[in-house]
């Protein structure tokens, strides 16, 4: 069987893989703790739940247009402009099958063979993968300011062929959340230029020190050049529902891209949609509230215990998300054999920062109990201290 050059050049997720190797260990009885998962650990509020059940009773198992039913667009609209000052019209946001979905419409969309798209390290590892798949080149600049782009770094990595700059805010791995006058200087960079600002801003709610921004609300030049993505897998904790979505101003790119969904997945569950209009309108704020504060102490906690191992550093407590970027290049620069070697002798599973486009570093997801974290750094603690 011949398969095609695309899927052939595609990679596995190397956190889908770490996470499904300490899940396959655990089947085996073997006691993993697990700092790989970029999912909550709390269940789904109960309001979501009601919903999703509401709909099933009520017979709600019928497709719906490709973008949405009418109730969960004007629903994602509402949230935009509650949250983030963004007026969009429901036929200018697109429900997606998370947020993995709306970015795969936006770059098929947008990118042809050997267009360039801007990616700042250290990156979510589906970024560059889905832009290869489209034919496209990543561009990827490592900044020198705390894991954040700055505008003269944004001007000089900008060629004739950029097409796309793609800024996770705040960033999956490191937690970085950019200020507004920190945005403000790359949206600067950006007028006078055609290209296409892609904002992952996935981890919105999920912010500890500081105050989010969302990149379409600038200015108008931002606000015309922007796709934002955005879903509820992280703030609402619910990953298993498989809800994203994508807004933008440009009528032309989200008719491609309700034509690309239209001969792919269609409609994303119609149960999933009905689940989440409760999260979108605000209903369950106080369970978010209640998860950040929880992610908060968990934070604080693991960055400490991380800080005071000799040979590892985190550069500065990060914002936002939930996770740590650890640098352990005084231990050992090849962080898959040092994730490799963690998991087999301590049986700890962290992600290897090379999946991220940063070598020398790992990952590390707090989203667990604090018992886990406490007895997961201990175990890294040991394997530092007599790491050969």
């Amino acid at each position: 069987m011949e398969f095609s050059k695309k899927i052939k050049g595609l990679e596995e997720s190397i956190t889908l893989a770490i996470t499904a190797k300490a899940k396959l260990l655990k089947e085996q009885g073997i006691n993993v703790i697990s700092f790989s998962a970029g999912e909550p650990d709390f269940d789904t509020p109960k309001k979501v739940k009601e919903a999703a059940i509401n709909a099933i009773n009520a017979g709600c198992g019928k497709y719906t247009p490709v973008s949405g039913t009418t109730d969960v667009l004007k629903a994602i609209c509402t949230k935009l402009k509650r949250d983030n000052n963004l007026n969009y019209e429901p036929s200018e946001v697109i429900a997606n099958v998370g947020a993995k979905h709306s970015l795969f419409n936006a770059i098929q969309a947008l990118v042809d063979d050997g267009d360039e798209v801007i990616i700042p390290a250290p990156y979510w590892v589906t970024y560059p993968e889905q832009v290869k798949y489209s034919g496209g080149v990543p561009v990827f600049v490592e900044p020198k300011n705390d894991f954040k782009i700055t505008a003269d770094e944004l001007k000089a990595a900008i060629t004739p062929k950029t097409k796309l700059f793609i800024l996770n805010n705040p960033s999956n791995p490191s937690g970085a959340l950019y200020s507004k006058d920190e945005l403000m200087a790359l949206a600067k960079v950006l007028e006078g230029t055609n290209i296409v600002v892609l904002a992952d801003e996935m981890y919105e709610k999920l912010v500890y020190d500081g105050k989010f921004v969302a990149f379409a609300s600038l200015s108008d030049d931002a606000f015309n050049r922007t796709v934002t993505i955005n879903g509820l897998s992280k703030c609402a904790a619910m990953p298993g529902y498989r809800f994203g979505y994508s807004a933008s101003k440009n009528k032309e790119l989200n008719k491609m891209m309700k034509n690309l969904q239209g001969q792919c997945t269609s409609n994303i569950c119609s149960i999933v949609q009905a689940a989440a209009i409760p999260a979108l309108i605000g209903e369950i704020d106080s369970d978010i509230e209640m998860m950040k504060s929880e992610f908060k102490a968990r934070r604080d906690k693991a960055f400490e215990m991380l800080n005071n191992i000799n040979g590892l550093k985190i550069s500065s407590k990060p914002d936002g998300a939930f996770y740590l970027f650890v640098d352990c290049k005084d231990i050992e620069n090849d962080d898959v054999k040092f994730c490799a070697k963690l998991l087999d002798e301590k049986q700890v599973a962290c992600v290897p920062g090379s999946g991220f486009g940063m070598k020398g570093y790992f990952r590390i997801s707090y989203a667990t109990s604090m018992q886990n974290i406490e007895n997961g750094i201990n175990k890294i603690a040991e394997f530092v201290k007599g790491y050969k």
